[in-house]
């Protein structure tokens, strides 16, 4: 099983506040507008596995066998989150829905990694409401694998997470996501999931 992580948050912001100093910075919100304006790079490559460590498990083994890969990359800049969801080894020629969650995975449940993570949060539960429900305000990464089961997808969303609310997996859906009212975001059951520190 590989897994690997990497963050660049904090050099990039020992550079933006060496940056602020070399300008001047007087202590009167430059600081803060320096750490706006840096961001996080977060890399996670597995392979999914039945029970174990992690960080990526199958609870399906037929739509999300023992030994496919996934990597999850993820970068704040300036205000926006771009999310990028590769795999291999899936079943192919499928769509899969896929989103941000809020939880991270467990051995046991996919339904353990929480509902969707939303920026606006929905004060009905579950949310099915495209207002809420919807790839502006959720990061959806719904993948259509090629004849080799491999695939990939990306999402932008026009906000970064804020530092006391993040999301912590990807989950990956039986179905594509619908967008109509009354089931908007839902894509059927969970067959695997990743976690991912975002």
């Amino acid at each position: 099983m590989r897994f690997r992580r990497t963050t660049t948050r904090l050099a990039m912001l020992g550079a933006a506040a060496l940056l602020v100093t070399a300008c001047g910075g007087n202590g009167n919100g430059d600081d803060q507008q320096a750490e706006a304006t840096a961001g996080q790079t977060v890399q996670v490559s597995a392979t999914f596995a039945e029970g174990g460590e992690g960080p990526a498990y199958t609870y399906d083994t037929e739509l999300v066998p023992v030994g496919a890969t996934v990597e999850v990359t993820s970068e704040e800049s300036e205000g926006s989150t771009t999310t990028t969801l590769r795999v291999t080894g899936l079943q192919p020629n499928r769509t899969y829905g896929s989103h941000a969650h809020t939880q991270a995975c467990t051995p046991e449940d996919g339904a353990d990694a929480g509902p969707h993570y939303q920026f606006s949060e929905d004060p009905v539960t579950p949310s099915v409401d495209p207002a809420y429900a919807n790839p502006q305000n959720e990061i959806w990464l719904d993948v259509t694998t090629d004849g080799t089961g491999a695939g990939e997808s990306t999402s932008t969303v026009p906000w970064t997470f804020p530092d006391d609310r993040r999301a912590e997996s990807v989950i990956l859906h039986e179905e594509p996501t619908a967008t109509h009212a009354g089931h908007a975001g839902t894509a059927g059951g969970r067959p695997g999931c990743v976690t991912v520190d975002f």
